[in-house]
């Protein structure tokens, strides 16, 4: 779950991730960066309180706590699409189901919104192809009220079984030197 990062003064800088859509994303952020460097824009990610005009009275990161609430929450399960098995994840329909039965929204359409913004922020990751594909604008909304659209929380443990999108192997003989810095990638 490596991928290589070579900078303008042909320096190199290897990643790590946690597992393999982590890596992906990861992947998919950076190039959307570089995309909007090169375009001569200035890259910086809106607020989406700000851009979808949430009520000042919703906490995402109380609602996040919430709905990973083992026994009030939403659960965890294992779900399998397209012969991979996705692990510790959950259906766009059920996060929105959670929502209105927690009185946190009045309706569906209301629970879009919501779950698009705890998925912009980072509170809630697309886990399938579905989701990734509205997630990266392919769709109307970015999060899908569906029940083959699947998603995870991103400290879960998240993993799946199966998945063959790994096209690109990095070359073992491409690790060498020394380590400049260890630590952990954190994205927010």
């Amino acid at each position: 779950f490596v991928f290589k990062l070579t900078v303008a003064k042909q320096q190199d800088h290897f990643f790590q991730a946690a597992y393999l859509e982590e890596r992906d994303a990861w992947v998919r952020d950076i190039k959307k960066a570089i995309r909007s460097l090169d375009g001569g824009q200035r890259f910086a990610r809106k607020s989406t309180r700000r851009s979808i005009r949430l009520p000042e009275t919703i906490s995402l990161s109380a609602l996040y706590l919430s709905m990973k609430d083992p026994e009030k929450g939403i659960k965890e399960l294992k779900l399998e699409k397209d012969k991979k098995v996705f692990n510790y994840c959950f259906t766009g329909t059920s996060v929105i189901d959670w929502l209105v039965s927690s009185n946190s929204i009045r309706n569906r359409k209301e629970g879009l919104m919501l779950a698009s913004s705890l998925l912009s922020e980072g509170y809630l990751q697309p886990a399938g192809d579905t989701s990734k594909a509205a997630a990266e604008g392919l769709s109307d909304t970015p999060f899908l009220d569906l029940v083959d659209a699947y998603y995870y929380f991103p400290d879960s443990g998240f993993f799946c079984e199966g998945n063959s999108s790994d096209d690109d192997v990095v070359l073992k003989e491409e690790f060498r030197g020394m380590v400049v810095k260890q630590g952990c990638l954190l994205k927010q």
